[in-house]
């Protein structure tokens, strides 16, 4: 019974402290969401200058053309939905939402080790090359990025979240920053939250965030080591269950072969991430470490148990990243005409 009470007590106060990051989160104003890296904001913050209604007059029709051209998009693939939410992640990381990630030229970010497997870029040309028939040289390919995450989230059965607009598109990216920066599978937790400290976010967000690998594929060349020879000692990561190691082993017979993320329910917006980690079937070690450190398992128990309370905080999680080092004062970034290419006029 003591046991019993303890975990309860617990429980209650994790839940608490939960909702007060919640509500805290969602009633600051955009001036307070998700600070960008390094930056001394000087008089108001870059997210001061997102608005919801920048394009209320200059393209009322953006957010409707993003809907309709996804949807066909996901109607042929519904794999794209968890790629553009992955893609969305990768340029946030490095230098902000600023679709630095796009440019598509030698020894950019998209040229990567780390970007080789992204997905989604002709999804966001084919987006960009509606709305510059319609709205010409007026919005940025890093707010239709940011917006195709939303929507992406929603087909897959995640929750929706109005979105800010008004950022830049970035002049510079660089592939040495990408794989520096960005999350391979095989860090530790300790280096996972100073990335994430360093984009304005918290361990919560970094448990909830990396809750979108609920959906979503992985390369089995990823997790080669993790099955046959973990830290170098020519076995399977000790962290892995039985069971599902020799599952693993059979999907990843070949090293270009592809598997699910989430082992249980890979195509359902849900919290079986979560309840995977407690069975030791976190696909890469980044998820599972989630689990074996102290300073994140209580979110992972959490969120395991209380389906509607990781549902609402993921939207409030996704804002805050879409809002980290945004270009928006007015001599910052540009609106590409090509999402590909920085403008030449």
């Amino acid at each position: 019974m003591v046991m019993k009470s303890n975990r309860f007590t617990l429980f209650v106060l994790l839940l608490q402290l939960l909702m007060l990051v919640a509500a805290t989160s969602s009633s600051k104003s955009l001036n307070n969401i998700g600070k960008p890296n390094n930056i001394v904001p000087k008089l108001l913050p870059p997210q001061a200058y997102l608005s919801f209604s920048h394009y209320h007059s200059s393209c009322p029709d953006l957010e409707a053309i993003i809907h309709r051209r996804l949807q066909a998009w996901f109607n042929k693939d519904y794999t794209l939905a968890a790629s553009l939410i992955r893609l969305h992640f990768h340029d946030c990381a490095v230098r902000g939402c600023d679709a630095s990630i796009l440019l598509n030229s030698r020894g950019s970010e998209r040229s990567a080790e780390v970007s080789k497997t992204l997905r989604g870029y002709r999804v966001i040309d084919d987006i960009k090359k509606q709305i510059e028939i319609k709205c010409p040289k007026t919005v940025s390919c890093a707010d239709i990025l940011t917006v195709a995450a939303r929507e992406a989230t929603v087909r897959v059965g995640g929750p929706f979240w109005e979105v800010p607009f008004g950022r830049k598109d970035g002049k510079i990216s660089i592939d040495r920053e990408a794989n520096r920066i960005v999350p391979q599978g095989y860090e530790n937790v300790t280096t996972l939250i100073k990335l994430f400290e360093s984009l304005g976010l918290n361990e919560l967000d970094l448990v909830i965030l990396s809750g979108s690998h609920t959906i979503g594929r992985c390369n089995c060349q990823t997790i080669q080591n993790r099955l046959y020879n973990f830290n170098g000692t020519r076995r399977p990561d000790p962290s892995l269950d039985t069971n599902y190691l020799k599952t693993l082993k059979t999907k990843c017979s070949k090293t270009y072969n592809i598997v699910d993320l989430d082992g249980t329910t890979p195509r359902t917006f849900d919290v079986a991430y979560y309840n995977n980690l407690k069975k030791k079937m976190g696909l890469l070690s980044t998820d599972q470490s989630l689990y074996s450190n102290e300073r994140t398992s209580n979110f992972v128990e959490l969120f395991a148990s209380q389906p509607s309370l990781f549902y609402d905080q993921f939207a409030v999680s996704m804002v805050k990243l879409g809002n980290v080092g945004v270009l928006t004062r007015p001599n910052e970034g540009e609106i590409r005409s090509n999402c590909n290419f920085i403008n030449r006029y």
